[in-house]
């Protein structure tokens, strides 16, 4: 078992293991990155099915795609890690570790949701686990994060500060002046772009006027780096190497190349794109991709994952029940948790 005592990086947990597999990697650590992907995707279904019969109101973003970025980053944060995310926030509750018991009540508006029902898909938040909240605003989260950096810094704290971001958020006034800010004071956090490829119905090529989004970080005096997204060791790898490199130094940006498979929204009917299109990404999806490696390279039996897969579909299965049968809010909580000066 990984050691999850605050504080306690399942990087840092693994690292202290001895035990290795022919992946180069302690059985602990790669299992606990399959069951992040698998919790985010089960997740994502359960709400996509809830959303198509109407027991879900309001519009989603669904992350199905994109775990790999997610998983392989929150593995190398603890709770005492700031991150700050977007309106397609589920995924990086999930592997933050947010109680997906709390999280799904959250998608119904119940009062035992993890913000009492009012954030709704897109604005989940979990200080207790670090995540400073998601936002309907492109780019809201950037600002958000180099003011966590700054207060890292101002008290002298060992953590630091991940802002996940889409590609669309990267031409947002916001993108230049956090990362221009956090850049002058050199502040330690991580600019962590999922380019995703669209904004929207906007492929990244008729929006942005470079190829390779990481070598914007040039303008402001700061490495920039890309990864596959699509392979969640080499995410796990990139962002381990980011998070030393941005406590001592200063901020990085580091993009990650991914896809979603879903539509933008649930008004997405998703003609922009076309079916050769989503196809060849599909057979990049980073949970196959995985398990095959797991079986092949590692020590995981088919039993094994098997297994594993199980536990995670009734662990999120049970997390929807629960949701389903916890209570409305009501009249009293109109007012509660809001503040005027």
């Amino acid at each position: 078992m990984i050691d999850r005592s605050p504080g306690t990086t399942v990087a840092a947990a693994a690292a202290a293991q001895a035990a290795r597999t022919r992946m180069g990697y302690p059985d602990s650590l790669l299992e606990d990155l399959y069951r992040r992907m698998l919790r985010i995707r089960y997740f994502e279904e359960e709400i996509h099915y809830h959303i198509s019969r109407g027991h879900i109101h309001g519009t989603t973003h669904l992350y199905v795609g994109e775990e790999a970025i997610a998983a392989g980053a929150a593995a190398n944060l603890s709770d005492l890690d700031y991150i700050t995310s977007t309106h397609r926030c589920h995924g990086h509750a999930v592997a933050k570790g947010t109680a997906l018991s709390g999280l799904a009540a959250e998608m119904f508006g119940k009062r035992a949701g993890v913000c009492g029902g009012k954030g709704g898909s897109m604005h989940l938040a979990d200080p207790a686990r670090g995540n400073l909240g998601g936002t309907g605003i492109v780019g809201g989260g950037l600002p958000i994060a180099v003011g966590a950096a700054l207060s890292i810094r101002r008290l002298g704290q060992d953590r630091v500060a991940v802002c996940f971001f889409g590609d669309g958020a990267m031409n947002e006034g916001t993108f230049h002046e956090s990362v221009n800010l956090a850049s002058v004071w050199k502040l330690p956090v991580l600019f962590l772009c999922e380019n995703n490829q669209y904004g929207v119905s906007t492929h990244v090529r008729r929006s942005t006027n470079v190829q390779d989004l990481s070598l914007r970080a040039a303008a402001y005096g700061i490495p920039g780096r890309k990864v596959d997204g699509m392979d969640v060791l080499a995410v796990y790898e990139a962002v381990r190497e980011a998070k030393e490199y941005v406590k001592t130094n200063g901020p990085l940006l580091l993009v990650a190349q991914t896809y979603r498979f879903l539509g933008h929204s649930r008004s997405d009917a998703n003609v922009y794109r076309t079916e050769e299109e989503i196809a060849s990404w599909r057979r990049r999806d980073p949970i196959p991709r995985f398990r095959e490696r797991l079986n092949e390279e590692g020590s995981f039996s088919e039993d094994r994952i098997e297994d594993i897969e199980e536990e995670v579909r009734r662990e999120v299965d049970a997390a929807f029940r629960y949701a389903r049968a916890c209570e409305e809010p009501g009249l009293e909580d109109l007012l509660r948790d809001v503040y005027a000066d």
